[in-house]
């Protein structure tokens, strides 16, 4: 009996890998894309940060500009209190009592108290 012998010229490669195509970027795309994209909110968080100091320094120095309109409005304020009250004693007690016995200016403290107190 005849021994079976190849084709002439042999048989075909047989295919024993696979050959499936890489899905997505090659990773060296994907370290850069990483890479811009924390660069980018590192930039914005810089100056996000300086604009941040910046607000408060203007609010520190706009609070600093205000602070002598500020004082004079209490000291207004604590002028009209400080007149009513004395004109209030003098109604009431009928001479200007001095309450510290001294000349000196003792500022005074005020306690709010409701006019209907419930039980």
């Amino acid at each position: 009996m005849p021994q079976d012998m190849p084709p002439q010229g042999g048989y075909l490669p047989v295919q024993y890998k696979r050959n499936i195509p890489a899905r997505g970027f090659r990773p060296i795309y994907y370290l850069i894309g990483m890479h811009l994209i924390m660069g980018y909110g590192y930039y914005k968080l810089f100056y996000g940060v300086r604009e941040q100091y910046e607000l408060a320094r203007e609010k520190m120095w706009g609070r600093i500009h205000i602070m002598p309109l500020l004082q004079a409005e209490e000291d207004r304020d604590q002028a009209r209190r400080h007149f009513a009250d004395k004109a209030r004693e003098k109604e009431l007690l009928g001479t200007d009592a001095k309450i510290y016995n001294s000349d000196r200016f003792v500022r005074p403290t005020f306690t709010y108290t409701p006019s209907k107190v419930t039980q």
